[in-house]
């Protein structure tokens, strides 16, 4: 396998955790960065279930692209399964991405499987900011995940009204 591509539209995008030669903004059509996922471990439980990111069809996602070279394709995607795949709420897809540079490249992508009992469905913000309000997990409170995500976002020049209107809809931890 030669050189690939990774696309990243939360968490790897600054904690990507894996060897890469290069870094672009990136931009995915057909699907939007959209809190989708029901978190039962990291940032809920089952009882009290928070919400993650996931790709959900529909519009687009700005994000990053991370250029990964052929001779880690192996470990590279063996981290990125075991990182993203635990409970296969995610589908890995190759898409194409359209790089800040103008070119068009084909991207290893992680997707909301729809028919996944995680699967939140597509919600308002309202919905969606009752939802993680109040939310903890192992991994802390839904709501510092939220607001984290957008810190980075900002960080990266990157901004994701839905999301932000989520998070101007929660209270912060304390």
């Amino acid at each position: 396998m030669g050189d690939f591509w990774v696309f990243g539209y939360g968490s790897l995008m600054w904690r990507p955790g894996f060897a890469h030669t290069e870094t672009h903004r990136a931009r995915l059509m057909g699907y939007r960065r959209a809190l989708c996922v029901r978190s039962h471990v990291h940032r809920g439980t089952p009882d009290r279930p928070g919400l993650v990111l996931g790709l959900d069809r529909g519009g687009s996602c700005l994000g990053m692209a991370f250029r990964v070279p052929g001779d880690l394709s192996g470990e590279v995607l063996a981290y990125l399964r075991e990182r993203e795949l635990v409970t296969n709420v995610y589908l890995e897809k190759r898409l194409p991405v359209r790089l800040d540079s103008g070119a068009v490249v084909e991207a290893v992508s992680y997707v909301v499987d729809r028919r996944h009992a995680q699967y939140a469905g597509s919600l308002q913000v309202d919905d969606a900011a009752r939802a993680v309000s109040g939310a903890v997990g192992q991994s802390g409170p839904n709501e510092e995940y939220v607001l984290n995500t957008i810190d980075h976002l900002h960080a990266l020049g990157i901004r994701d009204h839905w999301l932000e209107g989520v998070a101007a809809r929660i209270t912060p931890p304390v």
